[in-house]
Protein backbone atom coordinates (compact mmCIF):
# COMPACT_ATOMS: atom_id res chain seq x y z
CA UNK A 1 0.00 0.00 0.00
CA UNK A 2 2.89 2.57 0.86
CA UNK A 3 4.84 1.70 -2.19
CA UNK A 4 1.24 2.41 -4.93
CA UNK A 5 1.18 5.89 -2.63
CA UNK A 6 4.53 6.50 -3.15
CA UNK A 7 4.03 5.77 -6.87
CA UNK A 8 1.11 7.39 -7.40
CA UNK A 9 2.91 10.51 -5.25
CA UNK A 10 5.89 10.55 -7.55
CA UNK A 11 4.16 10.27 -11.18
CA UNK A 12 1.97 13.12 -9.52
CA UNK A 13 4.87 15.43 -8.94
CA UNK A 14 6.15 14.53 -12.94
CA UNK A 15 2.91 15.19 -14.14
CA UNK A 16 2.63 19.00 -12.62
CA UNK A 17 5.93 19.82 -13.64
CA UNK A 18 4.99 18.39 -17.51
CA UNK A 19 1.68 20.88 -17.07
CA UNK A 20 3.55 23.84 -15.48
CA UNK A 21 6.16 23.80 -18.36
CA UNK A 22 3.09 23.41 -21.21
CA UNK A 23 0.98 25.81 -19.44
CA UNK A 24 4.04 28.45 -19.16
CA UNK A 25 5.17 27.90 -22.92
CA UNK A 26 2.07 28.43 -24.34
CA UNK A 27 1.01 31.60 -22.50
CA UNK A 28 4.59 33.11 -23.00
CA UNK A 29 3.57 33.69 -26.30
CA UNK A 30 -0.60 34.89 -25.91
CA UNK A 31 -0.58 38.28 -26.72
CA UNK A 32 1.42 41.36 -25.41
CA UNK A 33 1.11 42.11 -21.35
CA UNK A 34 2.99 45.04 -21.66
CA UNK A 35 1.17 46.33 -24.65
CA UNK A 36 -2.21 46.09 -22.60
CA UNK A 37 -0.68 47.58 -19.65
CA UNK A 38 0.41 50.67 -21.20
CA UNK A 39 -1.48 51.41 -24.70
CA UNK A 40 -0.37 52.14 -27.99
CA UNK A 41 0.96 55.73 -26.98
CA UNK A 42 3.76 54.57 -24.16
CA UNK A 43 7.18 54.95 -25.54
CA UNK A 44 9.75 52.31 -26.15
CA UNK A 45 11.35 53.23 -23.04
CA UNK A 46 8.80 52.78 -21.05
CA UNK A 47 7.79 49.37 -22.44
CA UNK A 48 11.09 48.50 -21.98
CA UNK A 49 11.16 49.64 -17.81
CA UNK A 50 7.85 48.11 -17.08
CA UNK A 51 9.46 44.45 -18.82
CA UNK A 52 12.39 44.59 -16.52
CA UNK A 53 9.97 45.34 -13.48
CA UNK A 54 8.03 42.10 -14.62
CA UNK A 55 10.94 40.03 -15.43
CA UNK A 56 9.60 39.79 -18.65
CA UNK A 57 13.56 39.93 -20.00
CA UNK A 58 14.77 37.30 -18.53
CA UNK A 59 15.40 34.25 -20.52
CA UNK A 60 12.47 31.14 -20.15
CA UNK A 61 14.71 28.55 -18.34
CA UNK A 62 15.12 31.38 -15.68
CA UNK A 63 11.20 32.89 -15.70
CA UNK A 64 10.20 29.30 -15.61
CA UNK A 65 12.16 28.39 -12.26
CA UNK A 66 11.32 31.34 -10.42
CA UNK A 67 7.30 30.80 -11.54
CA UNK A 68 8.03 26.63 -10.44
CA UNK A 69 9.54 27.87 -7.17
CA UNK A 70 6.93 30.64 -6.40
CA UNK A 71 4.02 28.61 -7.49
CA UNK A 72 5.24 25.70 -4.75
CA UNK A 73 4.93 28.31 -2.16
CA UNK A 74 1.80 29.21 -3.40
CA UNK A 75 2.64 32.75 -5.17
CA UNK A 76 2.14 33.06 -8.41
CA UNK A 77 3.31 36.55 -8.92
CA UNK A 78 0.45 39.51 -10.05
CA UNK A 79 -2.13 39.52 -12.17
CA UNK A 80 -1.30 42.09 -14.83
CA UNK A 81 -4.79 43.34 -15.13
CA UNK A 82 -5.34 43.85 -11.62
CA UNK A 83 -2.37 44.18 -10.30
CA UNK A 84 -3.01 42.45 -7.20
CA UNK A 85 -1.65 39.16 -6.25
CA UNK A 86 -2.87 35.68 -7.91
CA UNK A 87 -2.95 33.69 -5.13
CA UNK A 88 -5.90 36.03 -3.28
CA UNK A 89 -7.88 36.55 -6.20
CA UNK A 90 -7.98 32.43 -6.64
CA UNK A 91 -8.40 31.99 -3.15
CA UNK A 92 -11.38 34.91 -3.18
CA UNK A 93 -12.65 33.10 -6.32
CA UNK A 94 -11.54 29.25 -5.39
CA UNK A 95 -14.69 29.15 -2.81
CA UNK A 96 -17.84 29.77 -5.49
CA UNK A 97 -16.25 27.52 -7.84
CA UNK A 98 -15.95 24.04 -5.67
CA UNK A 99 -19.31 24.96 -3.77
CA UNK A 100 -21.22 25.22 -7.43
CA UNK A 101 -18.81 21.85 -8.59
CA UNK A 102 -19.94 19.94 -5.17
CA UNK A 103 -23.34 21.16 -5.38
CA UNK A 104 -23.57 20.03 -9.12
CA UNK A 105 -21.79 16.71 -8.19
CA UNK A 106 -24.06 16.01 -5.82
CA UNK A 107 -26.84 16.59 -7.44
CA UNK A 108 -26.11 14.40 -10.45
CA UNK A 109 -25.34 11.67 -8.14
CA UNK A 110 -28.84 11.59 -6.23
CA UNK A 111 -30.27 12.13 -9.43
CA UNK A 112 -27.96 9.82 -11.82
CA UNK A 113 -27.64 6.42 -10.32
CA UNK A 114 -31.21 5.93 -8.83
CA UNK A 115 -32.68 6.79 -12.56
CA UNK A 116 -29.76 4.44 -13.87
CA UNK A 117 -30.39 1.62 -11.72
CA UNK A 118 -34.50 2.25 -12.64
CA UNK A 119 -33.33 2.54 -16.25
CA UNK A 120 -32.06 -0.96 -15.66
CA UNK A 121 -34.18 -3.10 -14.02
CA UNK A 122 -37.39 -1.65 -15.74
CA UNK A 123 -35.72 -1.72 -19.24
CA UNK A 124 -38.57 -1.51 -21.85
CA UNK A 125 -40.82 0.52 -19.76
CA UNK A 126 -42.35 3.92 -20.94
CA UNK A 127 -40.44 5.47 -18.17
CA UNK A 128 -37.30 4.33 -19.23
CA UNK A 129 -37.38 4.94 -22.41
CA UNK A 130 -37.97 8.08 -21.28
CA UNK A 131 -35.24 8.99 -19.10
CA UNK A 132 -32.58 7.32 -22.09
CA UNK A 133 -34.54 10.14 -24.27
CA UNK A 134 -33.88 12.64 -21.58
CA UNK A 135 -30.26 11.35 -21.06
CA UNK A 136 -29.71 11.90 -24.61
CA UNK A 137 -31.33 15.22 -24.98
CA UNK A 138 -28.83 16.51 -22.14
CA UNK A 139 -25.61 14.73 -23.73
CA UNK A 140 -26.68 16.67 -26.75
CA UNK A 141 -27.61 20.34 -25.92
CA UNK A 142 -24.62 22.33 -25.11
CA UNK A 143 -24.41 23.93 -21.73
CA UNK A 144 -24.54 27.63 -22.63
CA UNK A 145 -27.78 26.92 -24.52
CA UNK A 146 -29.08 24.73 -21.34
CA UNK A 147 -28.37 27.78 -18.89
CA UNK A 148 -29.99 30.26 -21.47
CA UNK A 149 -33.11 28.15 -21.71
CA UNK A 150 -33.66 28.03 -17.69
CA UNK A 151 -32.77 31.52 -17.14
CA UNK A 152 -35.19 32.45 -19.81
CA UNK A 153 -37.72 30.30 -18.55
CA UNK A 154 -37.25 30.36 -14.78
CA UNK A 155 -36.41 33.30 -14.40
CA UNK A 156 -37.56 35.76 -16.53
CA UNK A 157 -41.04 33.66 -17.45
CA UNK A 158 -41.78 32.73 -14.21
CA UNK A 159 -39.29 35.24 -11.70
CA UNK A 160 -38.59 32.41 -9.40
CA UNK A 161 -34.81 32.21 -9.26
CA UNK A 162 -32.32 35.08 -9.79
CA UNK A 163 -30.94 35.07 -13.66
CA UNK A 164 -26.70 36.01 -12.23
CA UNK A 165 -24.77 36.48 -9.51
CA UNK A 166 -23.52 34.59 -6.39
CA UNK A 167 -25.98 36.13 -4.03
CA UNK A 168 -25.66 36.98 -0.47
CA UNK A 169 -22.51 34.69 1.51
CA UNK A 170 -21.42 34.09 4.75
CA UNK A 171 -18.05 34.54 5.75
CA UNK A 172 -15.15 32.08 7.37
CA UNK A 173 -12.41 34.00 7.37
CA UNK A 174 -11.06 34.01 3.73
CA UNK A 175 -13.66 31.24 2.93
CA UNK A 176 -17.06 32.55 1.74
CA UNK A 177 -20.19 29.85 1.33
CA UNK A 178 -23.81 30.66 0.06
CA UNK A 179 -25.30 27.37 1.32
CA UNK A 180 -26.08 29.77 4.69
CA UNK A 181 -28.52 31.88 3.03
CA UNK A 182 -31.98 31.33 1.49
CA UNK A 183 -30.67 34.07 -1.23
CA UNK A 184 -27.53 32.41 -1.46
CA UNK A 185 -29.41 28.83 -2.34
CA UNK A 186 -31.73 31.11 -5.15
CA UNK A 187 -28.74 32.02 -7.11
CA UNK A 188 -27.23 28.53 -6.90
CA UNK A 189 -30.68 26.35 -8.26
CA UNK A 190 -29.62 27.57 -12.12
CA UNK A 191 -26.18 27.37 -12.31
CA UNK A 192 -26.25 23.98 -10.56
CA UNK A 193 -28.45 22.67 -12.81
CA UNK A 194 -27.12 23.75 -16.14
CA UNK A 195 -23.66 22.08 -14.74
CA UNK A 196 -25.07 19.23 -13.35
CA UNK A 197 -27.38 17.90 -15.98
CA UNK A 198 -24.35 16.82 -18.41
CA UNK A 199 -22.93 14.90 -15.44
CA UNK A 200 -26.04 13.15 -14.64
CA UNK A 201 -27.04 11.74 -18.28
CA UNK A 202 -23.98 10.22 -18.55
CA UNK A 203 -23.56 8.84 -14.77
CA UNK A 204 -27.40 7.59 -15.79
CA UNK A 205 -26.49 5.98 -18.97
CA UNK A 206 -23.26 4.28 -17.38
CA UNK A 207 -25.25 2.87 -14.33
CA UNK A 208 -27.77 1.78 -16.42
CA UNK A 209 -25.00 0.03 -18.59
CA UNK A 210 -23.04 -1.24 -15.94
CA UNK A 211 -26.17 -2.71 -14.49
CA UNK A 212 -27.48 -4.89 -17.20
CA UNK A 213 -23.72 -5.84 -17.45
CA UNK A 214 -23.37 -7.14 -13.78
CA UNK A 215 -27.00 -8.81 -14.23
CA UNK A 216 -25.84 -11.18 -17.28
CA UNK A 217 -22.48 -12.34 -14.83
CA UNK A 218 -22.97 -15.86 -13.34
CA UNK A 219 -22.71 -14.72 -9.35
CA UNK A 220 -26.12 -12.96 -10.09
CA UNK A 221 -27.42 -16.47 -11.69
CA UNK A 222 -26.47 -18.25 -8.76
CA UNK A 223 -27.95 -15.58 -6.12
CA UNK A 224 -30.98 -15.92 -7.87
CA UNK A 225 -30.19 -19.89 -7.55
CA UNK A 226 -30.31 -20.02 -4.23
CA UNK A 227 -33.33 -18.12 -3.57
CA UNK A 228 -32.46 -14.67 -2.59
CA UNK A 229 -34.80 -11.69 -3.14
CA UNK A 230 -34.69 -9.36 -5.92
CA UNK A 231 -33.70 -6.88 -3.60
CA UNK A 232 -30.62 -8.31 -2.29
CA UNK A 233 -29.50 -9.02 -5.80
CA UNK A 234 -30.52 -5.72 -6.77
CA UNK A 235 -29.26 -3.84 -4.42
CA UNK A 236 -26.32 -6.21 -2.51
CA UNK A 237 -24.62 -7.94 -4.77
CA UNK A 238 -25.20 -6.00 -8.32
CA UNK A 239 -25.39 -2.20 -7.62
CA UNK A 240 -22.17 -2.71 -5.86
CA UNK A 241 -20.09 -4.01 -8.09
CA UNK A 242 -21.51 -1.37 -10.47
CA UNK A 243 -19.79 1.40 -8.08
CA UNK A 244 -16.32 0.60 -8.91
CA UNK A 245 -16.63 2.19 -12.57
CA UNK A 246 -18.93 4.62 -11.56
CA UNK A 247 -16.92 6.03 -8.94
CA UNK A 248 -14.06 6.16 -11.30
CA UNK A 249 -15.98 8.34 -13.44
CA UNK A 250 -18.00 10.62 -10.52
CA UNK A 251 -14.69 11.50 -9.59
CA UNK A 252 -12.96 12.30 -12.57
CA UNK A 253 -16.21 14.34 -14.01
CA UNK A 254 -15.98 16.59 -10.35
CA UNK A 255 -12.42 17.65 -11.40
CA UNK A 256 -14.02 18.41 -15.10
CA UNK A 257 -16.77 20.01 -13.14
CA UNK A 258 -14.45 22.51 -11.76
CA UNK A 259 -12.16 22.78 -14.82
CA UNK A 260 -15.17 23.38 -17.17
CA UNK A 261 -17.55 25.29 -15.33
CA UNK A 262 -16.39 28.39 -17.49
CA UNK A 263 -19.25 28.21 -19.68
CA UNK A 264 -21.56 27.85 -16.71
CA UNK A 265 -19.85 31.10 -14.55
CA UNK A 266 -19.65 32.86 -17.63
CA UNK A 267 -23.44 32.54 -18.48
CA UNK A 268 -24.52 33.09 -15.07
CA UNK A 269 -22.08 35.63 -14.34
CA UNK A 270 -20.50 33.13 -11.22
CA UNK A 271 -17.97 35.17 -9.62
CA UNK A 272 -15.83 31.87 -9.71
CA UNK A 273 -12.20 30.81 -11.08
CA UNK A 274 -14.10 30.19 -14.73
CA UNK A 275 -14.93 34.00 -15.14
CA UNK A 276 -11.84 34.99 -13.66
CA UNK A 277 -10.21 32.86 -15.92
CA UNK A 278 -12.27 34.41 -19.53
CA UNK A 279 -11.50 37.59 -17.99
CA UNK A 280 -7.48 36.81 -17.95
CA UNK A 281 -7.60 35.09 -21.49
CA UNK A 282 -9.16 38.63 -23.10
CA UNK A 283 -6.58 40.67 -20.97
CA UNK A 284 -3.36 37.79 -21.74
CA UNK A 285 -3.24 37.97 -18.06
CA UNK A 286 -0.47 35.29 -17.74
CA UNK A 287 0.05 34.40 -14.42
CA UNK A 288 -3.58 34.08 -13.94
CA UNK A 289 -3.91 31.47 -16.63
CA UNK A 290 -0.60 29.61 -15.72
CA UNK A 291 -1.85 29.67 -12.36
CA UNK A 292 -5.10 28.46 -13.35
CA UNK A 293 -4.04 25.68 -15.26
CA UNK A 294 -2.01 24.86 -12.27
CA UNK A 295 -4.53 24.53 -10.01
CA UNK A 296 -6.58 22.54 -12.42
CA UNK A 297 -4.19 19.71 -12.56
CA UNK A 298 -3.08 19.76 -9.00
CA UNK A 299 -7.20 19.07 -8.68
CA UNK A 300 -7.32 16.34 -11.13
CA UNK A 301 -4.35 14.53 -9.66
CA UNK A 302 -5.96 14.37 -5.95
CA UNK A 303 -8.82 13.56 -7.30
CA UNK A 304 -7.11 10.26 -9.19
CA UNK A 305 -5.38 9.47 -6.46
CA UNK A 306 -8.48 9.48 -4.12
CA UNK A 307 -9.99 7.24 -6.25
CA UNK A 308 -7.01 4.79 -6.75
CA UNK A 309 -7.23 4.94 -2.90
CA UNK A 310 -11.05 3.97 -2.82
CA UNK A 311 -10.50 0.98 -5.16
CA UNK A 312 -8.86 -0.80 -2.95
CA UNK A 313 -12.33 -0.01 -0.03
CA UNK A 314 -14.21 -1.08 -2.36
CA UNK A 315 -12.79 -3.92 -4.29
CA UNK A 316 -11.15 -6.95 -2.27
CA UNK A 317 -9.71 -8.27 -5.42
CA UNK A 318 -7.14 -4.88 -5.83
CA UNK A 319 -5.98 -5.62 -2.13
CA UNK A 320 -5.72 -9.19 -2.90
CA UNK A 321 -3.94 -8.80 -6.10
CA UNK A 322 -1.41 -6.20 -3.90
CA UNK A 323 -0.60 -8.44 -1.48
CA UNK A 324 0.26 -11.32 -4.23
CA UNK A 325 2.62 -9.28 -6.11
CA UNK A 326 4.51 -8.37 -2.95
Amino acid sequence: MFAFILRRLIQAVIVMVVVALIAFMLFQYVGDPVMLMLGQDASPAQRMQLRVDLGLDRPFIVQFWHFLVNAVQGNFGLSLRLGAKVSRLIGERFPATLELSLVAAVLALLIGVPMGVYAALRRGTFTSQLFMMLSLLGVSLPTFLIGILLILFFSVELGWFPSFGRGDVTKFGWWSSGLFTLDGWMHMVLPAITLAIFQLTLIMRLVRAEMLEVLRTDYIRFARARGLSNRAIHFGHALKNTLVPVMTITGLQLGGLIAFSIITETVFQWPGMGLLFIQAITFADIPVMAAYLCLIALIFVIINLIVDLLYFVVDPRLRVGNAGGH
